[in-house]
């Protein structure tokens, strides 16, 4: 197949064929489909918070904005004789059109990275906002009963998956992910009864479903997220983006389930089989080319271990764990290959991400 170059585009626009314009827009096309990883060093993956400084101007500017509405309603409300409730989804209501509005703008036509996710969160707050205002029972929830809670948080979550196909907002992915995730634990605790404690939602061992109904969200959310990363391997769209996002949330839902049952366990070598668990994480990491995933598992175990068990046993643990994360960083590629290598007839290596 031909291949054309710069030289080839400017004769076309010498040529009357194209436009200055549609040749730019062509080029840039071009540059995109031969893929983000060509512009990056080996070894590494895309990652983009922000493309510039004007965006985070923006979303401070959104935050203000948000703050502002949000004081204005609180006022509103608390100077009023009665009909809170009216109030507060009124002010939900107007808020959406705001947000939607501001999207449109934003995400759709500037096609702004770190604007989209700040409207991305302030849609997730504003929607579960108003539709708990209207739904919930504050009394039954003082009381501990929070079946009505069910209703609001998967409206809510069904409202962000809404902005998701409209604005295809890869962070938005994430916040799915979590509504699925409050959602399962709410109906686990109205099913099963509230948890005694914090550690139940974590602990294997526990009576309740809370630590099993993490481990399989987690599971859920990794098998959602590899799906999008094995449609891209090259990591040139948006799916790539929105697997990041759910690795991120897969990690901390998984690891936090293993992990703490381990290191709650009592056994003298907790710390040990910590290590090892991680090692395996950080192997999946490897093979699907995930640093994001990874690290979301250390950063827990490094302030779960300092921070729950301590002694020297956390402190030899967080110093392995650096040592190891340097190593990664410094030598991926090549672990990566010569892990890849006998993997070859086991792996549908074609939608894994090459390794260099």
């Amino acid at each position: 197949m031909t291949e054309f170059d710069r030289n080839d585009l400017r004769a076309a626009v010498g040529a009357g064929l194209l436009t200055e314009a549609q040749a730019a827009s062509l080029l840039a096309l071009a540059q995109s489909r031969r893929g983000a990883r060509e512009s990056l060093p080996a070894g590494d993956e895309p990652f983009e918070l922000f493309k510039g400084f004007n965006e985070i101007f923006i979303v401070i500017g959104l935050i203000i904005l948000s703050a502002g509405w949000a004081a204005v309603t609180g006022i509103s409300v608390a100077t009023s004789l009665g009909g809170f409730q009216g109030r507060i989804v009124l002010a939900a209501v107007v808020g959406a059109l705001v947000l939607w509005g501001l999207s449109e703008y934003f995400v759709r036509h500037r096609r702004m990275v770190a604007p989209a996710i700040a409207l991305s969160i302030l849609w997730a707050m504003n929607t579960t906002v108003g539709l708990s205002a209207q739904l919930a029972e504050p009394f039954m929830v003082a009381q501990g009963d929070y079946s009505s809670l069910v209703l609001p948080i998967g409206l809510s979550t069904a409202a962000i998956a809404i902005y998701w196909l409209r604005f295809r907002v890869p962070f938005a992915m994430a916040l799915i992910a979590l509504g699925v995730f409050a959602l399962s634990l709410m109906m686990g605790a109205i099913r099963m009864g509230t948890p005694a404690n914090v550690s139940d939602f974590f602990l294997l061992s526990a009576s309740g479903p809370f630590a099993w109904i993490t481990l399989l969200v987690g599971l859920v959310v990794f098998a959602v997220a590899m799906f999008f990363d094995m449609s891209d391997p090259h990591r040139v769209t948006r799916r790539s983006a929105q697997g990041f996002w759910l690795h991120v949330v897969a990690a901390p839902a998984l690891v936090n389930t293993i992990a703490l049952s381990l290191l709650e366990s009592g056994t003298g070598n907790a710390h040990l089989m910590l290590l090892a668990v991680l090692l395996l994480f950080a192997v999946v990491a490897i093979v699907i080319d995930r640093r994001s995933f990874l690290i979301a598992a250390i950063v827990y175990s490094v302030t779960l271990a300092g921070t729950v068990f301590g002694g020297d046993g956390a402190a030899t643990t967080i110093l392995v764990l650096g040592v190891f994360l340097v190593t990664l960083g410094a030598f991926w590629t090549q672990i990566r290959a010569a892990l890849l290598s006998p993997l070859s007839g086991v792996l549908p290596l074609d939608r894994l991400p090459p390794s260099h």
